[in-house]
């Protein structure tokens, strides 16, 4: 714990201050692209509210980035944010 680096090294620090939930999804994220909440619930086996809390989380410390899809407009597409990294 003396550097801060409980996680991916690509995954900003900042996130190792959020639950296990929230950590899960922003991995999925990484390995799986992009995703709808529920692909994330399904991947992650997470329950549907634990999925879209851990959302929440990661996209207010600007990890996660999400758009409406295209597809069906009732459903957001999440990703990692590209300037998480900064």
């Amino acid at each position: 714990m003396t550097d801060g680096t409980t996680g991916s090294a690509s995954l900003p620090t900042r996130v190792g201050e959020l639950p296990p939930s929230a950590k899960l999804v922003a991995k999925t994220l990484e390995y799986e692209g992009e995703l709808t909440q529920a692909q994330i619930a399904e991947e992650t086996m997470l329950p549907g509210r634990t999925a879209r809390h851990a959302l929440t989380l990661l996209e207010e410390e600007d990890v996660v980035a999400s758009r409406i899809s295209f597809m069906d407009a009732r459903q957001r597409i999440y990703t990692l944010d590209p300037e998480q990294g900064e």
